[in-house]
């Protein structure tokens, strides 16, 4: 479990690239440090997808899985963010590109090519999926036929894909992506997430056989609480 000081936000809205912005700061520090232990964690089993998710809302996860993505980026491996969260995505704003087309214009159509909907974001090694516009059926297109392949194909063409998902309690999104994935990290805060959801969101990960491979816990108040433990 790491804890990260970060600032609250509206899951609409843009996240904030504090590994970017300031990659000297304790927090970009820590996102390095959970890089490491997933590569520690994933040291007897491939790691080529991750699922970033949460208990409920407003946790952080897609915080988390932006600036997890960047830190990868940065240490020289070719990584794709996917924004899996269709219902409430936030990757197009935070990285100020076209959310004409993405990953549900991928599953939905077949006219569209992988090469159509990955952008470029300007920090070397990074590529993103936006959501796309908005479908009607998000649960389905994730458990389809053909994103089963997009995942095949993307393992080959990246070193690390990671899904940021909706929260697991809320929809079955992360659920059915989870079980594709090779590892699965849940993010929790500090006065906003609540035991019962974060039990249930573990039940509900195990039923599918998800690999959880650890907890991020964000939101600490004080500088005594950026220590931090991590691990399954």
């Amino acid at each position: 479990m790491s804890k990260l000081r970060q600032p609250k936000r509206q899951e609409t809205k843009a996240v904030s690239l504090i590994t970017m912005a300031d990659k000297s700061s304790p927090v970009s520090e820590q996102y390095r440090t959970i890089r490491t232990n997933i590569q520690y964690a994933m040291v007897d089993r491939e790691l080529k997808t991750l699922v970033v998710t949460s208990s409920g809302p407003g946790e952080g996860k897609s915080t988390s899985s932006a600036n997890i993505a960047i830190v990868f980026a940065n240490a020289g491996q070719k990584v794709l963010l996917v924004d899996a969260d269709m219902r409430k995505p936030t990757i197009a704003k935070t990285f100020a590109v076209s959310n004409t087309r993405g990953l549900s214009s991928l599953l939905s159509n077949r006219n569209t090519s992988l090469e159509q909907v990955v952008q470029p974001v300007g920090i070397d090694n990074l590529s993103v999926i936006t959501s796309g516009p908005k479908p009607p059926n998000p649960s389905e297109l994730l458990g389809s036929v053909k994103m089963n392949q997009l995942i095949k194909d993307l393992k080959r063409e990246y070193d690390l894909v990671i899904f940021d998902m909706p929260p697991v309690v809320t929809v079955t999104d992360a659920q059915i992506v989870a079980s594709k994935a090779d590892g699965t990290m849940l993010v929790v805060r500090e006065n906003v997430s609540k035991k019962d959801s974060m039990l249930k969101a573990k039940t509900l990960l195990q039923m599918v056989n998800a690999n959880v491979i650890g907890v991020i816990y964000n939101g600490a108040k004080n500088a005594s609480d950026q220590g931090y433990y991590y691990g399954n």
